[in-house]
């Protein structure tokens, strides 16, 4: 768990455009199956809105874990010194 956690430490912003690549795909899947009454233009707007709102809960949770690590780790240096 901690080599999953130092890859994502480092590799932030590619797990941020995965993230967002993968939303936009299941949403297009999710949206083309079936008949739906939607042109394919609009499909492919809801797709993107899709992903910009897990984009934006993946962006809030990095910044979350930042924070996090950057207090944990000054937290430590005070208690080292």
């Amino acid at each position: 768990m901690e080599a999953f956690q130092s890859w994502v430490s480092e590799h932030k912003l590619t797990n941020i455009g995965a993230v967002w690549a993968s939303a936009i795909g299941a949403s297009l899947a999710y949206n083309s199956r079936g008949n739906s009454p939607l042109k394919p233009s609009l499909r492919l707007i809801h797709a993107r809105m899709h992903s910009q709102a897990l984009t934006l809960a993946v962006l809030s949770s990095a910044a979350a874990y930042h924070y996090y690590e950057k207090s944990t780790s000054n937290q430590e240096k005070v208690t080292n010194a």
